[in-house]
């Protein structure tokens, strides 16, 4: 998976995440990329990856993207949560155990 890629790869710290449809929600600590250049990364080589697995072509994620920074502190447990839920929200799933494509660093 791209995230995981990006956060082994030293770009990021991954703090929570959830995939969606069409885009995905993270939650991360920029280390040694830029917001823009991260995501072109990720939602390109990911959208290739969909692509080949399901023997198809075309746009995968929405297009561009929606930042919001955070200092870490009280806000990021509040904002981790309100990422891994956007598929309860969404009535993807009626408990979050229930949705595959999610993970936060604060679990055990």
């Amino acid at each position: 998976m791209e995230l995981e890629k990006a956060q082994q790869d030293g770009l990021v710290e991954s703090l929570a995440w959830v995939i969606m449809p069409d885009h995905f929600h993270w939650l991360t600590a920029l280390h040694c990329a830029t917001l823009s250049s991260l995501m072109q990364r990720v939602k390109s080589r990911s959208a290739i990856a969909i692509n080949k697995h399901l023997l198809s072509e075309g746009q995968v994620w929405q297009k561009g993207f929606h930042d919001h920074a955070l200092r870490r502190g009280g806000d990021l447990l509040k904002t981790a949560r309100y990422v891994v839920a956007n598929p309860l929200r969404a009535g993807l799933a009626k408990r979050l155990g229930d949705y595959p494509l999610w993970d936060a660093v604060w679990l055990p």
